[in-house]
């Protein structure tokens, strides 16, 4: 029988947060950053043109100091499609990782863990396992830390020719050149799961750019991206598969109209933490997203160009919003995209997943044997795994 090993991080429980194996030590900084969240109180508001942010407070009440890692029905749904395939060998992403994946020797490691700390925490998995001559799942830990690196990506897109907004990275709120056009949005650069992105990132002029980026340098210590702020409409792409059979599910919209009256149409920590809780979700995602067929194969085309420039495998989940000219720019790419199991939850790319026909077992199920087959790693056959990927094919280009 196949053996899959899975990596991963899992979100502590408020008991282990305080005493358990899990709680890093102040050295110990998961998954970028130890630092308390601080509050700003700030009670004016921003009256922004067409946006009024009503959250201004630079931190919400909730810590996003484990946003990344996944929760523990997360890694239990994993870990049941994964034994649809051989049997599974838990491989939480610790100190004890690398004795572990060593002794244990699986015949691939499936591959989701975050990372504990600094800028490269996403390749760490997936290096040890080229270390000791592993297959393992999704892209390589050049891939990973690239991506995880924004302002890098956007070099190498701009490099290539793909649409990104004009950005400055800049390490102190005093070396902005003046070379962009407001509104700008700010973002930490090396932070993923909406880590740092907040209504207070929109900033209409200098003054506010300057007293935001200061506020992150110092919270995330770390450098700051500053973009033009893109004005159009927002969608989420799922990408499957490898070479030419890569592919686009069904293309995921944004309905910013269901945020809170006032609010900034981005899908940022308030959206995605606050707003949308289980008593009452967000009704945000439309799936597949409402657009014509032209604009669909425009972002499908920028997507996959972005896919294979920036060297993904397997999966990935590659974020596009419109500009003022309706032309599709890539803003983020995720090679660990986050996959909730629960369908009332939003998680995108299990979402374009249902969408195209496949189950969420057999969605990672899927990325596996793309994995396998590009490494020639022997998996069980599946003639029903073949016809269903050509239903999700035929979904995606419909």
């Amino acid at each position: 029988m196949v053996r899959i090993g899975f990596a991963y991080n899992q979100k502590p429980d408020d008991e282990e947060a305080r005493t358990g194996d899990d709680e890093p030590r102040a050295d110990e900084e998961p998954p970028s950053s130890s630092r308390i969240l601080q509050t700003r109180n700030d009670s004016t508001s921003r009256v922004a043109g067409a946006f009024q942010p009503q959250h201004t407070s630079n931190r919400s009440s909730t810590d996003d100091e484990y946003a990344e890692w996944d929760s523990s029905e997360t890694v239990s749904a994993v870990e049941h499609a994964l034994s649809g395939l051989g049997e599974v060998v838990r491989l939480k992403a610790n100190a004890d990782f690398p004795e572990r994946l060593r002794a244990e020797r699986p015949d691939i490691v499936f591959n989701m863990a975050e990372g504990l700390r600094g800028v490269n925490r996403e390749s760490h998995v997936p290096a040890m396992c080229e270390f000791f001559g592993i297959p393992y799942s999704g892209s390589d830990p050049f891939t990973l830390s690239l991506c995880l690196d924004k302002a890098r990506t956007k070099e190498c897109l701009a490099y290539h020719g793909i649409p990104n907004a004009p950005f400055q990275v800049v390490h102190d709120a005093s070396s902005y050149s003046g070379a962009l056009r407001f509104p700008v949005f700010v973002k930490p650069v090396h932070e993923g799961s909406s880590k740092g992105i907040t209504e207070r990132n929109y900033c209409r002029t200098p003054s506010e750019m300057r007293e935001q980026v200061a506020f992150l340098l110092d919270r995330y210590r770390q450098p700051v991206l500053i973009e033009e702020f893109l004005t159009g409409a927002e969608f989420t792409c799922a990408v499957l598969g490898n070479g030419g059979d890569a592919h686009v599910l069904p293309i995921v919209g944004m309905n910013f109209e269901v945020l809170p009256s006032g609010s900034l149409p981005v899908y940022g920590f308030e959206a995605k933490w606050l707003w949308d809780r289980p008593e009452q979700p967000l009704e945000i995602f439309e799936c597949p997203a409402r657009i014509d067929e032209a604009l669909r194969c425009t972002i499908e085309r920028v997507v996959l160009a972005a896919y294979r420039v920036l060297g993904c495998r397997d999966w990935s989940r590659i974020d596009v919003r419109l500009d003022a000219a309706g032309v599709p720019n890539v803003v983020e790419v995720n090679p660990l995209p986050g996959i909730l199991p629960d369908p009332a939850d939003n998680s995108c790319f299990p979402k374009a997943a249902r969408a195209a026909g496949l189950s969420y077992d057999e969605l990672i199920q899927t990325c596996v044997r793309y994995a396998a087959d590009r490494q020639g790693v022997s998996l069980p056959s599946n003639a029903a795994r073949r016809r269903r990927m050509g239903v999700a094919r035929a979904a995606a280009s419909s």
